[in-house]
């Protein structure tokens, strides 16, 4: 009998210097976005620090055109 070990995705906490590299967003935005459910919320780290499935900004990341194109942007 074959032995297959299950996968396990591997994500990774991206901290907010990763995510306004990433979204090109400021950190007001992004805190703006979030408090209206427009973006990923945080995860808490720890007492002090939090951050975001990166899993979760890519996904908002790739869904940004489709965004755009349903206010009627070109």
């Amino acid at each position: 009998m074959k032995n297959n070990p299950q996968t396990i995705p591997t994500y990774e906490i991206y901290r907010m210097g990763a995510v306004t590299r990433l979204t090109g967003l400021s950190r007001s935005s992004i805190y703006r976005l979030e408090a209206a459910n427009l973006f990923p919320a945080r995860i808490k780290l720890s007492a002090s620090a939090s951050g975001w499935h990166s899993k979760d900004v890519h996904e908002w990341i790739s869904d940004r055109p489709l965004a755009a194109k349903a206010k009627g942007a070109k």
